[in-house]
């Protein structure tokens, strides 16, 4: 059985993602798969929905359903938090792109640009009509 430090880690975690158990819809469904005439008579399996989130978790990996109701919502946390983790990567990529480019250009890229553009100005310098010169 679960210990209760455990369920209380569970619930802390939870309160941290601002998750709670009256937002979540909790389904008893029949599992499916090997385990014979045990899994096919009880209902083990747990379903659990967010629907802040729009997250569904299904979890059959024990034979009791309160040990399968606490990894659903395990599983649960573990979506949100992932979920959180990319959205502050990209908050982070997108400010490092601005300092990127905002950055000071260095002694030699500035260089090459400005030879690059001397080069494409003859360039254009040759395209023009003969006799057309200012």
């Amino acid at each position: 059985m679960l210990s209760q430090d455990k369920k209380e880690a569970l619930e802390r975690r939870m309160a941290s993602l601002g998750v709670f158990e009256d937002d979540l819809i909790e389904k008893f469904i029949r599992g499916t798969g090997s385990g014979g005439q045990k899994v096919n008579k009880t209902s083990s399996c747990v379903f659990l929905q967010h629907p802040a989130s729009k997250i569904e978790v299904k979890v059959q990996r024990e034979r009791s359903r309160e040990m399968n109701r606490f990894l659903a919502r395990e599983e649960l946390c573990s979506r949100l938090e992932e979920i959180a983790e990319k959205k502050k990567l990209g908050r982070k990529q997108a400010r490092e792109k601005v300092r990127r480019q905002k950055r000071k250009q260095g002694v030699r890229a500035r260089a090459r640009n400005v030879e690059k553009k001397r080069k494409h100005g003859r360039k254009k310098e040759n395209r023009r009509k003969p006799g057309s010169h200012d």
